[in-house]
């Protein structure tokens, strides 16, 4: 998600009332899902409501995907920004925009993931457990916990596009290295504590989506050694010679 010392500072593109207002469409979306469609259609009724509920428990596992998936998404565009690629397609700005508006979107996606599994009577996580780390005693706390981290690391760096005039370009920068980390998180959190791990189509992703990124970041370090290494000396135009009569 990182920006090259030498891009154009663009601005942010999604402002934070857009993104807020999008948070609460889907909570309503899920309180409706919950209380509403039941009654509407008994089958679900009983999937949401039975003695062992188990809609929350997948709801809350394909949540899980799609926000990796988005977070996944904007890590590559921020490299593709870094290492100029991006300038092939979509182009700089429109990549970073798309980069800003994916890493929100992934973030409410990872708000759905957390609240809905409320609902699950197996884990029986409470509120309280979902935003304390490492305090899931009854499911795999030390990897639940790891994923908490990632969650209110992400959290953090969706700020930073709101202040980022605030803290300056430099800092902005500086901080959103970290989501290097954060995703190793996210990765490692899916690995250990979700129970589709096991399954061919889970490995294929993790090893696609983690490989892809670790070539697009590979290609920026290799790009940064060449470009030390053989400096392109570019010659100052010279202004045409005036004409002699």
């Amino acid at each position: 998600m990182s920006v090259n010392s030498t891009e154009t500072e663009y601005e942010s593109s999604v402002n934070i009332q857009t993104f807020l207002m999008f948070l609460l469409a889907m909570i309503v979306g899920l309180l409706f899902a919950v209380l509403v469609l039941p009654s509407w259609l008994p089958n679900m009724a009983f999937s949401l409501n039975g003695d062992a509920p188990k809609a929350y428990w997948y709801l809350s596992r394909g949540t899980a995907f799609v926000s990796l998936s988005l977070l996944w998404i904007s890590m590559a565009l921020g490299l593709g920004i870094s290492n100029k690629m991006a300038r092939l397609w979509p182009g700089a700005p429109a990549a970073f925009a798309l980069h800003e508006y994916v890493s929100l979107l992934g973030l409410a996606f990872a708000v759905f993931h957390a609240i809905v599994i409320l609902g699950d009577h197996y884990i029986n996580f409470t509120f309280l457990q979902l935003l304390i780390p490492f305090s899931t005693v009854d499911y795999r706390p030390f990897w639940v916990g790891i994923g908490q981290i990632a969650f209110y690391t992400w959290a953090i760096l969706a700020i930073t596009f709101y202040i980022r005039p605030i803290i300056g370009q430099k800092s902005w920068r500086f901080l959103h290295y970290g989501s290097f980390g954060m995703y190793l998180l996210a990765i490692f959190h899916g690995l250990f504590s979700g129970t589709d791990t096991s399954a061919g189509w889970a490995q294929n992703y993790y090893w696609i989506s983690a490989g892809s990124l670790l070539f697009l970041l590979i290609y920026r370090i290799l790009a940064i050694v060449i470009d030390g290494l053989f400096p392109q000396n570019k010659k100052p135009t010279q202004a045409p010679h005036p004409a002699q009569g």
